[in-house]
């Protein structure tokens, strides 16, 4: 088996794993399953992130719950004519593993099971690596066992894993984001993990700002779209009393917390902020109605990124939400990729996806455990992001 490689990707999202692979000249994804489940509690397809997947590939995924799913069947319906992936990529859904959520400190949530079904996809598919993505709790919280569980059914069937947690903007996605990464490649191949690609190397830290990732993009208003982009466009605020709070918030990384700063701007707290304020409780409280720093990573963008009042998610100057292409952007996408479906699923999509600048790599990195050959460092530039090879500097 050569290049191009074929790939199946479970959990496919709205492609950010996907864009990563079929963008890199060596491998060509052949077959997606998503179920399209937003939370628990939602109707299946709700969230619509087949639509903005097709909209980018030349496949459509299977809409198919993979937990409850029969593996060979699923595969049936990707049709892949009888052909073996080099690269089984899964990215189950985060959610039940994220310390983020309280409940997740004391109770398994049933979406973490998802994890042990990579393994029965890997018995029927056979690739040559199998590559994993999830928060970091997946190694280091209290339910890693899925995580190790998975690992021994991959060494029965003929692999060996390594798994580690990553804080991405090492590699130059322009966001603070934790991520855990396992790769498992047969006994016959040599495992190797995402830092290995970088080694002597480093990317400029001037790159993974969001003043280098958007600050050329033109501006908009809150419930408008630019001419030349659908895509850059924010949604309008719901109440006068959003648009006024947020007009209130200092540019370049200021928050509510700094509403307290007089009489004239007090007023415009919610109940919320104010009984913080009081008990001088702020904790991450401070980040919900901020504005992104010009000169930093952005926040960790979560799946809850189409509000301000959900994150730092508000345009350094502009007074609006950050748009669904800025957003994709400090997502690592590439500029050209394509969503679908209402603006506030567009922003589910980018905050439910693998960053493609990141999976670009890990195609890098997948070659390199197939052909033994380590790319060289602007082979790992995902082309149409906002990294250049002059970003790229010697490790000193």
């Amino acid at each position: 088996m050569g290049p191009p490689w074929p790939v199946v990707d479970l959990f496919s999202g709205a492609g950010g794993m996907s864009c990563g692979f079929q963008r890199h000249p060596d491998f060509a994804v052949v077959g997606a399953a998503d179920a399209q489940i937003g939370k628990p509690s939602a109707r299946p397809g709700t969230l619509g992130c087949n639509a903005s997947y097709a909209a980018n590939f030349g496949v459509q995924p299977v809409t198919a719950d993979l937990s409850m799913s029969d593996p060979a069947s699923v595969c049936q319906a990707m049709d892949l004519g009888g052909s073996r992936p080099a690269v089984l990529t899964a990215c189950p859904p985060c959610t039940g593993f994220s310390r983020t959520m309280a409940s997740n400190h004391l109770r398994d949530d049933r979406r973490n099971g998802l994890v042990g079904r990579i393994g029965d996809y890997a018995a029927e598919l056979r690739p040559e690596i199998v590559l994993v993505e999830n928060a970091r709790e997946l190694v280091t919280g209290r339910f890693a066992w899925h995580l190790h569980s998975l690992c021994e059914k991959l060494s029965r069937l003929g692999y060996v894993s390594v798994a580690a947690t990553h804080f991405l903007h090492s590699f130059g996605l322009p966001q603070r984001r934790e991520r855990a990464i396992m790769v498992a490649a047969r006994c016959a191949l040599s495992v190797r993990e995402l830092p290995a690609l970088w080694a002597g190397w480093r990317v400029d830290a001037k790159a993974t700002h969001v003043r280098r990732a958007i600050w050329d993009l033109p501006p908009v208003e809150a419930g408008q779209a630019n001419h030349s982009d659908p895509l850059h466009a924010a949604p309008a605020f719901r109440s006068t009393a959003n648009r006024r709070r947020l007009v209130a918030i200092p540019h370049d990384g200021g928050s509510w917390a700094d509403l307290l700063a007089s009489a004239d701007t007090r007023v415009l707290l919610t109940p919320a902020m104010a009984r913080r304020a009081a008990a001088g409780h702020f904790g991450s409280h401070p980040d919900i109605y901020g504005r992104l720093h010009w000169d930093r990573p952005a926040v960790t963008i979560k799946r809850e990124c189409g509000h301000v009042g959900n994150g730092r998610y508000a345009h350094p100057e502009q007074d609006r939400l950050c748009t669904v292409r800025e957003m994709s952007i400090l997502q690592g996408f590439p500029r050209d990729y394509r969503f679908a479906g209402s603006l506030v699923n567009m922003y589910r999509h980018i905050g439910d996806a693998v960053p493609p600048l990141i999976s670009y790599q890990l195609a890098g990195l997948c070659r390199w455990i197939l052909a033994g050959e380590r790319p060289e460092p602007e082979e790992l530039i995902l082309p149409g992001c906002h990294l250049s090879p002059d970003d790229l500097q010697r490790a000193s």
